[in-house]
C-alpha cells in the first residue's frame, strides 16, 4: 500500500508522524511519500522536497513565494499522478493542499484533508471547494465537524493527537529535571513561533516584555525552544540585539518540555496556544503580521478570538494582544498579573483540563481507521 502525504509546517509534521505510526500499526508495510519534515522522516517517510519551501505565513507574504509554491505543487502533482498512491493526505496548509487535492481528485486519486481550514472563521465559501477537493475531511475540533455536516461534506471528528500525547496532569518537576532547570525558580517560556516571519515580527516584542517583567521581578528566568537550528539561531540573534543580558536558556525541538517546565507561557497565536492549554499553563497570546494582511483580516474574520483556548471555550480565558495591541508594557502587566494572582492559574487549570478531555479521542488511531476504511471502499 502506498500513501502520499503533504505537510507544510512543524505542527503538520508532528501530526503526520503520529498518523504514520497509527497506520503502520494496522499495516506495517505501507510506503509513505510526499512532502514532510523531520518528525515524519524519522518514521520512515520519504520526503521528496524540503518542507521549508511551504512554510510561508500570512495573506500577503506568500505572494512573494508564489512562483516556487506553484512549481512545488506541480512537482508533487506530477509525482502523485505518475505513481498513483492509494490515497493522498493533505495535512493542514489548506491554501496549498486544497488546490493540489482538487487536481488529484479530478484525476481519479482519492484524497483526504487532515485538519480543517478555518472556514468557520473566514472565507466560508471555501467549503464548496473543499467539497469538490476531498473524499473525506478529518477535523480536530468538534465544532468544525458540525459545520461540514451542515454543508454535506464527508467529515469525521477525530479529536486532537496532542490531547492524546500530552498527559492530563503534566509533571512540571520532571520537565525541569529533563531540561536541567532549577525546581525552585520561576520560569517564563518565550515561544515567538516556528516560522521565520513570526519570529521576525514578534521577537522584539517578546524580549521587551521579558525585560520589563524582569525589571519588576528580578528573580525571573526565561526559557525557549526553537523548531529547528535555523529558528534557534535567528531568535538568539534577536536576543543579542534587543536583550543581551536576559537570563534565558535556549533549547531546540523541546517545546513540550519547555511548556511543561514553565510557570507562564508567552506564545504566538497558532497550534502552540493549544499545546500550552493542554499543558495547563497560563498564557499570553500575541500576534503580529503585515499592516496590509491585518487590514484584510479585520474585514473578513467573523470570530471574536484567535487563540485556540478562547475559541474552544467561546470565552476570553486568556489575554490576546493582536497587532498594535501587542505592546510590551501591557503584555508584561498581564504576565505579572498571573504571578500576583495564583487563584487565576488554578481556575485556568480546571477549565483547561475540561477542554483537554473533550479533545482526547485517540485521534491518530481514529484518523488511521477512517483513512483505511475510505481506501477499502474505493474500487480497485
Amino acid at each position: 500500500m502506498n500513501i502520499g502525504m503533504v505537510a507544510g509546517e512543524a505542527s503538520g509534521d508532528l501530526l503526520g508522524a503520529d498518523l504514520i505510526k497509527a497506520l503502520r500499526k494496522i499495516h506495517p508495510d505501507i510506503h509513505f511519500v510526499g512532502l514532510g519534515g523531520p518528525a515524519m522522516m524519522a518514521q520512515g517517510f520519504e520526503s521528496l522536497y524540503d518542507m521549508e519551501r511551504l512554510s510561508v505565513m500570512g495573506l500577503i507574504e506568500p505572494l512573494k513565494h508564489l512562483p516556487d509554491l506553484f512549481k512545488l505543487r506541480r512537482q508533487l502533482y506530477r509525482y502523485f499522478v505518475t505513481h498513483r498512491p492509494d490515497v493522498v493526505i493533505g495535512i493542514d496548509s489548506p491554501d496549498f493542499n486544497l488546490g493540489l487535492e482538487l487536481k488529484l481528485r479530478q484525476n481519479g486519486i482519492t484524497t483526504v484533508h487532515y485538519v480543517s481550514p478555518s472556514v468557520w472563521a473566514w472565507r466560508k465559501r471555501r467549503v464548496f471547494k473543499i467539497k469538490k477537493a476531498v473524499d473525506l475531511i478529518l477535523t480536530l475540533l468538534p465544532f468544525e465537524a458540525t459545520f461540514y455536516q451542515e454543508h454535506q461534506v464527508p467529515v469525521q471528528f477525530v479529536g486532537h493527537p496532542l490531547a492524546d500525547i500530552i498527559p492530563l496532569h503534566p509533571d512540571k518537576l520532571a520537565a525541569r529535571q529533563a531540561l536541567g532547570l532549577n525546581p525552585q525558580d520561576t520560569y517564563i517560556a518565550l515561544l515567538p513561533g516556528s516560522r521565520r516571519n513570526e519570529i521576525k515580527k514578534l521577537a522584539e516584542v517578546f524580549l521587551a516584555t521579558a525585560t520589563r517583567s524582569l525589571q519588576k521581578k528580578p528573580t525571573l528566568k526565561f526559557i525557549t525552544s526553537a523548531a529547528n537550528e535555523k529558528r534557534n539561531q535567528e531568535f538568539q540573534h534577536y536576543c543579542q540585539q534587543f536583550a543581551p543580558n536576559l537570563p534565558i536558556q535556549f533549547f531546540e525541538r523541546r517545546s513540550h518540555e519547555v511548556m511543561a517546565a514553565a510557570d507562564i507561557v508567552l506564545v504566538t497565536s497558532g497550534t502552540a496556544t493549544l499545546e500550552a492549554m493542554l499543558f495547563k499553563r497560563p498564557m499570553i497570546i500575541a500576534y503580529r503580521t503585515s499592516a496590509l494582511t491585518y487590514k484584510i483580516a479585520c474585514k473578513i474574520l467573523t470570530i471574536k478570538f484567535i487563540g485556540l483556548p478562547n475559541l474552544l471555550a467561546n470565552e476570553a480565558l486568556v489575554p490576546e494582544f493582536i497587532q498594535d495591541a501587542a505592546d510590551p508594557e501591557k503584555m508584561s502587566a498581564a504576565l505579572l498579573d498571573y504571578l500576583d494572582h495564583p487563584e487565576k492559574t488554578a481556575s485556568l487549570e480546571e477549565k483547561f483540563t475540561q477542554l483537554h478531555q473533550q479533545l482526547r479521542q485517540n485521534a491518530s488511531e481514529q484518523a488511521a481507521h477512517a483513512i483505511l476504511k475510505l481506501i477499502s471502499s474505493k474500487p480497485s
